[in-house]
């Protein structure tokens, strides 16, 4: 559980190397919690017939759909900031500059290559970093540098 909540207390940092253990068990964390909220949301439906109607006219949004798109909003919102920055600090551990995200996010929006690109980058990011010193800092899985995470 450490690992997942490690980009939050690292909020903002844009600096220094993460492995992939940190990058992919965010991952998983903000998929588990937008999956919850997306649940959330195909709980409250739709709520029909509640004004009398027989056929179904009047639909409106159940309340939980609304709680569960506030919350989804909400926590991307605060989450889009530790995700650029440990995406950042895996492309670090790999020896290359932060700006590669930047080019890759651009990229990938191009249409017929977007999705190679996108695939590119996600190997990237499974790949292992660089072992030893770089020069974005220490190895993080370096036993004898405890002070990476300090």
């Amino acid at each position: 559980m450490e690992w997942m909540f490690l980009p939050y207390k690292r909020y903002a940092d844009f600096t220094g190397r993460s492995t992939r253990k940190e990058f992919w068990l965010f991952a998983l964390f903000l998929l588990v919690v937008s999956i919850f909220f997306l649940g959330l949301m195909l709980a409250g439906g739709y709520d029909v017939g509640r004004s009398g109607s027989t056929n179904g006219e009047s639909q409106a949004m159940g309340l939980m759909f609304y709680v569960g798109a506030g919350g989804l909003v909400l926590f991307w919102l605060g989450s889009f900031i530790p995700n650029l920055a440990v995406t950042v600090r895996r492309f670090h551990d790999r020896d290359m500059s932060g700006w590669w995200v930047l080019g890759f996010g651009v990229l990938s929006n191009i249409p017929y290559i977007g999705g190679l690109i996108s695939i590119a980058e996600l190997v990237i990011l499974a790949l292992a970093g660089t072992k030893g010193h770089n020069r974005f800092g220490e190895d993080p899985l370096d036993p004898d540098n405890a002070d990476v995470f300090a």
